[in-house]
């Protein structure tokens, strides 16, 4: 059954428009009056709907569809660990790929990291820009996968600024709360699966990884400085967009 995101709060029995992106969806799979669909709100707040609705399409205009919402199912196809990805902004559809898997993976949210190789800067409107598309890049996965939450992409931020803004480990915030990985090729490293304590441990984790050329040894530095332990995934260099995504698949399939 097709599934779509709306964004829109939904209850049963409650007749609505689609928000346009579904809309068009329907209409592109030639959906008729009396079809089924699928409906998922994928917010994360606590008076939010979670779980998927049973919907009914009414009528189909021009640019717009109503639907009746019909029966809620209470499923729930997260993670048992939320993974919290700070990911080096890599260059061209790179990062379309890497966001797109990782929420597929299971990824709570993403932070896309401006660091200091990375080949694509973003700043002002060209960065706004980005981060809607790639938040509807996790959108569309959700959509395709069954997930029915839909991981925040938040806005690009350099590992500076991201420190400043963030509490310290042991705080009450997500951050602060989380496990703090870092990605990294140094010398003694830690086995991802024995410092993340995967073996039954179901803290959530925040991960960060470099964009291509890895990260720099000062921002290394800073990392290891804020309480990120350094883990390896093994004797082979993964790409940038490849590495994030075995680290997620370890610590949350």
């Amino acid at each position: 059954m097709p599934r779509f995101h709306c964004p829109t709060p939904l209850a049963t029995g409650i007749e609505l428009d689609l928000p346009p992106g579904a809309a068009r969806h329907v209409q592109v799979l030639r959906l008729q009056p009396g079809d089924s669909i699928t409906l998922f709100h994928g917010g994360q707040g606590a008076g939010e709907a979670g779980g998927e609705f049973d919907a009914t399409v009414l009528r189909m205009g021009r640019s717009d569809v109503q639907v009746r919402v019909g029966a809620h199912h209470a499923i729930d196809r997260e993670a048992t660990r939320a993974v919290h990805l700070l990911a080096g902004i890599t260059a061209n559809d790179r990062m379309d790929w890497l966001v797109e898997k990782a929420t597929e993976l299971g990824v709570a949210s993403i932070t896309p990291l401006v660091a200091e190789r990375s080949v694509l800067k973003l700043k002002g409107d060209r960065a706004d820009k980005k981060i809607a598309h790639w938040q509807a890049v996790a959108v569309a996965a959700c959509e395709q996968c069954g997930r029915n939450r839909v991981p925040v992409v938040h806005d690009a931020i350099d590992l500076a600024a991201w420190v400043r803004a963030n509490a310290a480990p042991g705080s009450a915030s997500a951050a602060g709360m989380a496990q703090r990985l870092l990605l990294s090729l140094r010398p003694g490293t830690s086995p991802l699966r024995t410092a993340a304590g995967m073996e039954g441990g179901q803290a959530p984790v925040l991960f960060l990884s470099g964009p291509e050329g890895g990260l720099s040894s000062a921002e290394e530095d800073l990392a290891v400085q804020h309480s990120f332990a350094p883990v390896t995934l093994g004797p082979r260099v993964l790409r940038a967009e490849t590495a994030p995504l075995a680290a997620l698949a370890a610590l949350t399939l």
